[in-house]
């Protein structure tokens, strides 16, 4: 479970940087950035070679690092005052 979440960790901001480019490049309806972030997450997870775990966990880490990305992204807006 450690290695998930250091994995995680590492892989968030990048995901964050990769949704957001997303969001930039296409007209993408705000209710589905969640599962964009969760499926580049798990994109990214998969991809992660460099790491010494198996796939399955890859891919835990990488849903994990998308649904993080979407709380670091939306507590960054609250703080400032861009919300509602």
């Amino acid at each position: 479970m450690v290695e998930i979440l250091a994995i995680a960790s590492v892989i968030a901001p990048v995901t964050n940087g990769v949704v957001q480019a997303v969001k930039s490049a296409s007209n993408l309806n705000k209710r589905f950035i969640p599962v964009t972030a969760v499926a580049v997450g798990i994109g990214l997870g998969a991809a992660a070679f460099f790491v010494d775990v198996s796939l399955g966990e890859r891919l835990w880490a990488g849903g994990i690092s998308g649904l993080a990305s979407v709380g670091l992204f939306e507590i960054s807006k609250n703080t400032k005052g861009e919300g509602k």
